[in-house]
């Protein structure tokens, strides 16, 4: 593993400046409800609450010193040689008893900057996350593509996490995911789960994507869709058999189904689509916004494969999707101005938030003012 449970205790790593001790800095990201820390010079530690980022100013400044000191506490010499390397390093480190956390560690302007991103212990469930419900049945599929998409920070992660939790309490399946890093930690129910981290586990993802393909599984996780052989693989992969569960930061379907198609060369992208139409089982797109009376809530743009939905992939017709969304009486199926004025209509979400989170905010004010559109039209 890559956690830092059984790596050199504080005492080898005496903090110069106790108040920026590391331990206690990811305590309080947990007590305080945030999501994320950020160490940064010379600002004191930044948390990340409810989406908006807040300055500990009761916390001191932080200086380069105070920094490396955090760095050489939480990091191995592999991967402190790694840094030095590369520039920049991902990893996860361990409060032991309180929480995983997702680093990134990157130099900006000669010094060396940290984020921090809380990943409980606890896996949450689809119904406490409060999910769409066809999250379980698009898990379940035998076979298939399913994609997960959103821009950085939206929670994908934990969606997908939930629904491999969902999988792992109701089917008998082997899963290999391939992340970077590992997040949560799964621990075998009735599903045989082996995680596997970018850099440790194996060096490339579509390399363990191949790999992974001579292990017997029934589900494949990717991290994260982003290169042309990790996506040509994950196709391939869904045509003989496999279910494959991926990510993208891509903000809708259409963009979705956009950047698969456009990552190939031009003389295969007519292939490509008939690929990818008849792999693909789903799309949850999904952005986070401030709910009304605190904490945040998700809104979910769904798209579910159907002989209409794949007939305007294969043809290219992306944008004639999002009317099919709109229109379909297809349970699930949903675009993500639906999504958004539904949380405005239930009071969960204020209108000004939802109009900020559209691609189409003239779109959204339609569906949420109906009458006075036809009216004017």
């Amino acid at each position: 593993m890559t956690d830092q449970d059984s790596r050199s205790p504080n005492e080898l790593h005496p903090p110069r400046n106790p108040a920026l001790d590391i331990d206690r800095l990811l305590s309080l990201v947990a007590s305080s409800g945030a999501s994320d820390l950020h160490i940064t010079i010379p600002s004191p530690p930044i948390l990340r609450i409810e989406g908006k980022l807040v300055v500990q100013k009761d916390l001191p400044p932080v200086a380069p010193r105070d920094i490396e000191d955090i760095f050489r506490k939480i990091t191995t010499e592999e991967q402190q040689a790694a840094f030095d390397r590369e520039l920049e390093l991902d990893f996860a480190y361990s409060l032991s008893g309180l929480a995983r956390f997702r680093v990134n560690a990157m130099r900006q302007r000669g010094s060396m900057s940290l984020a921090f991103r809380l990943v409980p212990f606890k896996i949450p469930s689809i119904d406490e996350l409060g999910l769409p419900q066809v999250c379980k049945k698009l898990v379940v599929k035998p076979r298939g593509l399913v994609l997960i998409t959103g821009v950085a920070g939206s929670g994908k992660s934990t969606t997908l996490a939930a629904m491999i939790n969902h999988l792992n309490e109701t089917e008998q399946r082997n899963v290999i995911t391939i992340e970077d890093p590992i997040e949560f930690l799964f621990r075998n129910n009735k599903c045989l789960i082996r995680q596997r981290e970018l850099g440790y586990d194996t060096k490339l993802f579509h390399s363990a994507l191949v790999h992974a393909l001579r292990h017997d599984p029934d589900v494949i996780v990717i991290g994260e869709m982003r290169d042309l052989p990790t996506i040509s693989t994950a196709i391939t992969a869904a045509e003989t058999g496999h279910l494959v569960i991926g990510t993208m930061h891509t903000i809708d379907t259409a963009q979705s189904v956009d950047r698969v198609i456009d990552i190939f060369p031009a003389a295969q992208q007519q292939q490509v689509r008939l690929q990818f139409s008849q792999v693909i089982e789903g799309v949850l797109s999904q952005v986070l916004l401030p709910r009304i009376g605190g904490g945040r809530i998700a809104a979910f743009e769904i798209m579910l494969a159907s002989p209409i939905i794949r007939r305007f992939i294969r043809e290219g017709k992306v944008g004639d999707i999002l009317t099919n969304l709109e229109m379909s009486t297809t349970e699930g199926k949903r675009s993500m101005d639906q999504a958004l004025a539904d949380l405005v209509r239930d009071k969960l979400v204020a209108k000004e938030d939802a109009l900020m989170a559209s691609s189409n905010p003239a779109h959204l004010l339609e569906l949420l003012n109906p009458t006075d559109f036809a009216f004017k039209k």
